[in-house]
């Protein structure tokens, strides 16, 4: 049953990420604008609406225009309620202790990472306007849990600090040494986001080795092939976000089994 609420609410949320990236590039309000036909600018009904059952009755076309609906559409909904499934099934520790707490701010900081991943595919920028309420989201929740559950309030604090240096820290020291060659702002206030779920200066770094693993298998084809070059920019956020989901629930098992493979 729970989860099922999760791919219901998966899915819902989903589709507000699609109607959230499309209204901030538009720069249109994204609390009052009404969704509209990326082709015909007809605006959409409560029918047409419906997260994923709207876009398979209406065979991934607009119902005004006749014109296809990006496939996009559909496929973020699918993520996301992918995201809070398999966050559920493979949650690391039980939710007894005030884990909820943790767990519903992962979903909800979720939500907004989906958002920055797919704004940063489409136009490599991550936009405040994501960036600052997923923050407020991640922090809300984790000082939460710190303040009503944590053991050893002093240590958790000082591992949140740690984190926040070791996320942010390094994306700030190298925008600075670089000038913003190598990378936006954007990353270094992400960073924030990151370092905040995770609250683990050690699973911050690994998160940044694992997001320039994935960094490094995405451009080495493209490289080999000649269709990059060495010095062309690529989005880093979405290698952050999926390594930040990577490191959440598979984290620990990481470290130890890292400690094991070195002792």
């Amino acid at each position: 049953m729970i989860v099922a609420i999760l791919f219901v609410l998966g899915i819902c949320f989903g589709s507000f990420v699609n109607a959230l990236v499309w209204r901030v590039h538009k720069k249109k309000d994204w609390v009052k604008a009404r969704s509209q036909c990326e082709s015909c600018g007809h605006e959409l009904s409560t029918l047409d609406l419906i997260p994923l059952l709207s876009w398979l009755s209406l065979k991934g076309r607009c119902r005004y225009c006749k014109k296809a609906i990006h496939w996009s559409a559909p496929l973020l909904e699918l993520i996301l309620a992918a995201v809070f499934v398999i966050s559920y099934v493979f949650w690391p520790v039980t939710m007894a202790g005030g884990q909820w707490v943790l767990f519903i701010t992962w979903l909800t900081a979720s939500i907004g990472l989906l958002a920055l991943a797919v704004y940063d595919l489409c136009w490599m920028l991550l936009p405040s306007k994501i960036l600052y309420p997923t923050f407020l989201a991640a922090i809300t929740g984790r000082l939460a849990y710190i303040l009503f559950f944590a053991q050893n309030k002093a240590h958790s604090f000082e591992l949140l600090a740690l984190s926040l240096l070791v996320a942010s820290g390094i994306f700030w020291l190298i925008y600075e040494l670089s000038r913003g060659r190598a990378i936006g702002f954007g990353d270094v206030r992400l960073g924030l986001i990151t370092g905040t779920l995770l609250a683990d200066p050690f699973k911050s770094l690994l998160m940044i080795f694992l997001a320039s693993l994935l960094g490094t298998f995405y451009v080495l084809p493209a490289l080999l092939l000649r269709k990059k070059n060495i010095g062309a920019r690529l989005p880093y956020g979405p290698f952050l976000i999926t390594a930040v989901f990577i490191v959440i629930l598979f984290g620990d098992r990481l470290i130890d089994w890292y400690k094991n493979l070195v002792i």
